[in-house]
């Protein structure tokens, strides 16, 4: 028996030695049924620093009902927290920021053009360097 072999032999006896003692469930995991519909989800992530100060809450919301909630009137959920990035220059900026999540049908009449338009939009306003973008996939059922 190789030695990759028997090293892989070894590690899955450990761990099977070690899942009752962690409180593992006897069965394999399943995956979760669902009766919902696969939806497209974006983030956004966007910062408040910038010269001479930062983006007010007040300026935040105005930009969210201007902007945003004329172009994705079905609703969005907004999230505050605080983050940190390295700028452009090589320092480490450590800002308030804001995570707008939005879902909607994959169909949805040029969304991605829409959201394109609100990152854009931000960045000129606010003088911000960029406004970070994750796109996926979910199963939502309301």
């Amino acid at each position: 028996m190789s030695n990759t072999r028997r090293n892989f032999l070894a590690t899955e006896a450990i761990l099977l030695a070690l899942l009752p003692r962690y409180g593992a469930a006897a069965e394999p995991a399943r995956r979760p049924v669902s009766t919902g519909e696969v939806w497209a989800r974006t983030e956004l992530f966007f910062g408040t620093s910038r010269p001479g100060g930062e983006v007010s809450d007040n300026e935040f919301a105005a930009f969210i009902d201007n902007e945003v909630t004329p172009r994705f009137p079905d609703g969005l959920t907004l999230l505050t927290g605080y983050g940190q990035f390295r700028g452009s220059g090589g320092e480490l900026i450590r800002e308030k920021s804001h995570v707008l999540i939005l879902l909607y049908p994959p169909q949805t009449q040029d969304a991605s053009g829409k959201i394109q338009e609100i990152r854009e939009l931000y960045k000129r306003a606010h003088n911000q360097e960029s406004v970070l973008r994750g796109d996926s996939y979910m199963v939502v059922s309301f």
